[in-house]
């Protein structure tokens, strides 16, 4: 996997490529559907295949405050398409200039002129370009002209459903983990690095790891049997709270993980924390003594479901 930034031409590409363009939030099971054929038109034509995506999302570029939960950050989307089999990822910088550009200009600069695409596939839905007046009826115009055929992709569902990272997020946020699980064909998962807390779990006898959250809504709150994974090391079974913790800050979003029968500094570590169960939402407790005997609690329960 390669990650690819500006307007450079790049040798890799000379002969052109089978691209998608949209946010891929969640990488769920819709869009591996979508990359399993782009994988094989791009085996087909000999041909690299990449995926065209915005930092930030437009939504939250439009709309930072009210924009949808984000359900994977930059980096566990690229680690999700990896393992879809996509090559290279277009990242492209989402700002004022992109967002007023026309439709026919995004599309002849970045995908025909800078990529060279020879196939495209997006969804029926998709729409680009200043004031979103882009579409696939557009493309396929274009497509004419550079030699680039247009592929529509119908959606994917399961049981009648429409999968969607729309129900994703309302699955998280319901608490019903198995049903996200389903839709994403896969647990939910977030990753970060161990970053130092203010160590009042410890003097509570429920030593923490505290991840940083770079995310302005969270898809989900509360408390969560989780199971972590290290570099290259055996996997954790823990609980773990996910919230602003009201009690004693709740000003900040954080994830933190209690791991069972463990004692280590893992300060700095990467971690993939998968959530397996909701246990209860996070709440305000009357004083720290009521909140600490709920956590001893949580991990008791945690400990029946985990091990």
């Amino acid at each position: 996997m390669r990650l690819l930034y500006g307007l450079k031409k790049w040798p890799e590409l000379r002969a052109g490529c089978v691209a998608t363009i949209g946010n891929f939030d969640g990488v769920h099971r819709g869009h591996q559907a979508l990359l399993a054929g782009l994988r094989k038109e791009a085996d087909l034509l000999r041909l690299p295949m990449l995926v065209f995506l915005f930092e930030p999302q437009p939504s939250e570029y439009f709309n930072t405050s009210k924009a949808p939960a984000r359900l994977s950050s930059l980096r566990e989307k690229i680690r999700a398409l990896e393992q879809c089999g996509v090559e290279y990822v277009y990242c492209l910088k989402f700002d004022k200039h992109i967002a007023s550009m026309s439709a026919l200009e995004f599309a002849e600069r970045f995908l025909f002129r800078t990529l060279g695409v020879r196939h495209v596939t997006v969804g029926n839905d998709f729409r680009f370009g200043s004031d979103r007046l882009g579409d696939v009826a557009l493309l396929r115009t274009l497509g004419q002209k550079y030699e680039c055929h247009v592929h529509s992709f119908s959606e994917f569902t399961i049981a009648e459903e429409r999968v969607s990272s729309t129900q994703v997020r309302l699955a998280l946020h319901l608490g019903k983990l198995d049903r996200a699980a389903q839709l994403l064909g896969r647990t939910y998962h977030m990753c970060g690095r161990v970053i130092p807390g203010k160590g009042l779990a410890r003097l509570w006898g429920v030593p923490t790891a505290n991840l940083a959250l770079h995310r302005v809504t969270l898809p989900m709150t509360g408390v969560f049997c989780v199971q972590v994974n290290r570099l290259g090391k055996p996997k954790l079974a823990g609980v773990a709270n996910m919230g602003c913790r009201p009690t004693v800050d709740g000003r900040k979003n954080v994830l933190e993980i209690h791991l069972f029968d463990f004692d280590e500094s893992i300060y700095g570590e990467w971690l993939q924390v998968s959530f397996v169960q909701k246990l209860r939402d996070e709440m305000k407790f009357p004083s720290v003594e009521d909140l600490v005997a709920q956590i001893h609690e949580d991990i008791k329960k945690a400990k029946a479901i985990m091990t």
